[in-house]
């Protein structure tokens, strides 16, 4: 699962006509996002829902990914966050490009079990929880702008298959106290 926080100073004002320029731009960041996940090497991504700027996404609810040497359908999925999490960073930076602007991602990842389903009577959503979840959500909310920040158990899946981290470091997340995580640098072409 990831968490991603576009952080980019929202604000009410005659110059952006209160905010409806703030949000056509957020809508096109957005959209340019959701355009990644019809990418077939993202077909195992489902993106679960936006809130304000966060962007959430899960890998591995549906069974239907299949990538070239991971060891197990987890490292897979995992792997394709990853690969997620830079197309998204290079997607930003040709917005920032097109339009002049200087945003920056933050994103967290984590890997494990977790909980899906729909809830509610009136507005039915479809939702994500569980410790997978809130950890993925502490590692974007704990990390810093312009990186994705992972959980150290999460690295060392990915560190087998090309991905590179800066070095361990200790976050403090909320109801599990300290806990190791890494900032993702790139991947080694194989």
């Amino acid at each position: 699962s990831s968490g991603i926080n576009a952080e980019y100073g929202y604000a009410e004002n005659d110059v952006n006509n209160n905010g409806i320029e703030c949000m056509r731009v957020l809508n096109e960041i957005i959209a340019d996002f959701d355009e990644l996940l019809e990418k077939p090497k993202f077909n195992c991504i489902e993106k679960i829902k936006t809130i304000g700027a966060t962007y959430m996404v899960a890998a591995g609810l549906t069974p239907k990914v299949v990538y070239d040497g991971a060891d197990t359908d987890l490292d897979a999925y995992l792997c394709t966050l990853c690969d997620f999490a830079f197309a998204m960073q290079d997607c930003i930076k040709k917005i920032n490009k097109h339009s002049f602007n200087n945003f920056q991602l933050r994103m967290g990842i984590n890997h494990g079990s977790l909980v899906a389903g729909v809830i509610g009577a009136t507005k039915p959503q479809y939702d994500i929880w569980g410790n997978t979840v809130n950890v993925a959500s502490r590692m974007e909310s704990t990390g810093k702008i312009g990186k994705v920040q992972i959980t150290e158990d999460s690295s060392q899946k990915l560190e087998r298959y090309g991905f590179r981290f800066e070095e361990t470091h200790f976050v403090q997340v909320k109801g599990k106290g300290k806990m190791k995580a890494r900032f993702l640098i790139d991947r080694v072409a194989s």
